[in-house]
Formats: C-alpha cells, sequence, structure tokens
C-alpha cells in the first residue's frame, strides 16, 4: 500500500510531521502535510508543507535555501503522524535559529538556549 493512501489525514486533510535531523536526532520543527505535500516530498526528496496560513503548498527553503533532504519517513502507529528524518542544510526556523526549539522553560519563564544560524531580515526581505 503506498504510504499517501495509509496516512490518515484530519478533516481539513492535514497531517502533523514532526521534522527531526537524521544525524544528531533534534526536532528541528513541525508543519502539516497534506496529500499534495506529502507526495510531493516523496517525488523530490525535499520536504514540502501546507501552509495552513498562506494556504499553500511551500518547500522548505524556497526562500531561504535552507532546505531538507528527506532521508527517512515514519507513520505512527495510528497513521495520524508523520516523522520525518532529514538532512537540514542551514537552520530550520523562520526566526534564525537551527530548530524551532531554540527555547526552555526555567522556572517560569522561557531562556533561549538555541544560538542563531542567520539573519532572517536579509533573507525573507517583505515586498
Amino acid at each position: 500500500m503506498k504510504l499517501t493512501e495509509e496516512v490518515k489525514f484530519d478533516k481539513n486533510g492535514l497531517v502533523p510531521a514532526i521534522i527531526q535531523d537524521f544525524k544528531t536526532l533534534e526536532v528541528l520543527m513541525v508543519a502539516y502535510m497534506n496529500k499534495e505535500s506529502l507526495e510531493t516530498t516523496l517525488k523530490t526528496g525535499k520536504a514540502c508543507f501546507w501552509s495552513r496560513s498562506r494556504q499553500k503548498l511551500w518547500i522548505k527553503g524556497e526562500t531561504s535555501g535552507h532546505i531538507q533532504k528527506v532521508k527517512e519517513i515514519f507513520v505512527d502507529c495510528d497513521n495520524d503522524t508523520l516523522l520525518i528524518k532529514a538532512e537540514q542544510i542551514g537552520g530550520a526556523c523562520h526566526t534564525g535559529y537551527r530548530t524551532c526549539f531554540y527555547r526552555k522553560l526555567d522556572k517560569d519563564d522561557f531562556i533561549v538556549v538555541g544560538k542563531k544560524f542567520f539573519d532572517p531580515g536579509k533573507i525573507y526581505k517583505k515586498t
């Protein structure tokens, strides 16, 4: 059976995808995929997602060049969440950090524990 037929997409046609560095196992980000973005990912070998805010497909790194080369894809026991192990080129987070999980709870406040990889203002210019 094809992966796209096994995956249980939600009522909006989406499935959460956890992106993990395939070497370090660091969780880089969480995004959503629809059937088309999953098929594009399988075809190109680059992570492609569905942007809920922009309502369109986006290939990770299409603007920044910080792509995710997919190495392995896992599905959970309920077929409703994907785990994608990828080679991250550059930073994964649009705020400039390697991972979107760069803040840690310390007592009652979040502190930055990651380091910036790039300046998002130089990459994501407002048009």
